[in-house]
């Protein structure tokens, strides 16, 4: 580290380099010798290199398959939240999702608000009064017009 250390300042002073730029070498070189470090340690104990790799990546695998199935429904709840903070609608409101310019989008009036679904009464008079749930994520990628 103290070589790393040594090297990267005399680089810095000689192509006179930002701070930053200095920086981010000399954390990937210690953090890669940091894990060297364990990784010598874990053998000298006694457990396999190839036994903490399989852990580390399953690890990194159900982590990155988690996140991926949790992120729609982590989507959902704060645009949820971000409905009530900043007022977009409310229950009893006529609301229509507009698609592009020239298609109808859905249209309903606000019955229900939940942490994941807004649900909307369908206003036309011939309809057999259907209901919507729309997810709450997609009141955020569309315009919406609104009737009070």
């Amino acid at each position: 580290m103290r070589l790393v250390r040594r090297l990267t300042t005399r680089l810095a002073l000689r192509y006179a380099l930002p701070a930053q730029v200095v920086g981010l070498p000399r954390r990937v070189v210690n953090c890669a010798i940091v894990a060297a470090g364990i990784l010598w340690s874990l053998e000298r104990i006694g457990v396999s290199g190839s036994v903490v790799w399989s852990a580390f990546t399953g690890f990194v695998t159900v982590g990155a398959v988690a996140f991926f199935a949790a992120w729609s429904v982590l989507s959902n709840l704060f645009c949820t939240l971000l409905i009530y903070m900043t007022g977009a609608f409310r229950m009893g409101d006529t609301i229509e999702l507009l698609e592009t310019g020239d298609k109808p989008g859905y249209k309903g009036r606000v019955v229900d608000i939940n942490l994941v679904y807004t649900t909307l009464q369908d206003v036309d008079e011939g309809a057999a009064r259907a209901v919507l749930q729309l997810p709450n994520s997609l009141f955020f990628q569309r315009v919406l017009r609104r009737w009070r």
